[in-house]
């Protein structure tokens, strides 16, 4: 089943097998995609939404230079450009980061979904906002943390993101990125990831060996990069340690 990982063991929302099935008979096409393929560009009419089902895609922004901003990471289970629906277009690219898998939902079928089946309209609908929520945690992890904390930050929403898709078991999980992506999504140069990531090791606190993530103090990751997994609305669960961040006046 394709649409396995979707909104799976979200708190408060779950498909139903029907809603299920029918978005399973909404899949126009399946593709298998090379590491770095634009799947989407900026500015071009689009009449489909991808549901990731394996690999890791990003989405970016580009300067004037041709230098790319990563805004956005996406994993197994993300259905990651609904918002096309309505737009129709979107203001940035869509590339895979990794080797990937992708589920094509042409949006005539998201529209017959939203005659049909109001219910599950409302449960694509909750995914958008999801991915608002975790644009916002982008935000505050590239504005308010240091580079430890960006890194270790990221590495706990993915940890949770993954054990959610049932990719994790909390502490150990396939990644498919490299220290270079690590760096463009953290905002930091390679070497500093490097610098980070050897640190982390060496206070035991987590391992990342080819592209393999291994969390040995999930309670001292969380704390380092102020994790908390509230925003991802993810069942709870106690193999996912999390942090309140102090209130301000």
């Amino acid at each position: 089943m394709f649409t396995e990982r979707f909104l799976r063991d979200r708190r408060g929302v779950s498909l139903t097998a029907e809603e299920r099935a029918r978005l399973e008979v909404a899949i126009s096409e399946v593709r298998t995609l090379e590491p770095r393929t634009l799947l989407a560009r900026a500015g071009e009419p689009l009449e489909v939404s991808t549901l990731l089902i394996e690999g890791v895609m990003s989405r970016y922004l580009d300067d004037r230079n041709g230098l790319r901003q990563l805004v956005a990471i996406h994993l197994p289970g993300d259905f990651l450009d609904l918002h096309a629906f309505p737009l129709k277009v979107l203001d940035h690219d869509v590339a895979t980061l990794t080797a990937a898998t992708v589920a094509l939902v042409p949006h005539t079928e998201l529209e017959a979904i939203m005659v049909e089946m109001p219910g599950l309209t409302r449960k694509l609908w909750f995914a958008t906002l999801l991915d608002a929520a975790i644009h916002r945690a982008w935000l505050f992890r590239l504005g308010r943390l240091d580079a430890v904390g960006r890194i270790a930050h990221f590495l706990c929403e993915a940890n949770a993101r993954l054990f959610s898709a049932g990719l994790s078991d909390g502490r150990r999980f396939a990644l498919g990125l490299t220290q270079a992506d690590l760096a463009e999504i953290c905002g930091l140069t390679t070497v500093h990831v490097n610098r980070v990531m050897r640190q982390l090791r060496e206070e035991q606190i987590c391992i990342f060996r080819s592209s393999l993530v291994e969390i040995l103090d999930p309670v001292r990751l969380a704390t380092r990069g102020q994790f908390n997994p509230a925003y991802l609305y993810i069942a709870d669960d106690e193999r996912l340690p999390s942090v309140k961040r102090p209130k301000t006046s």
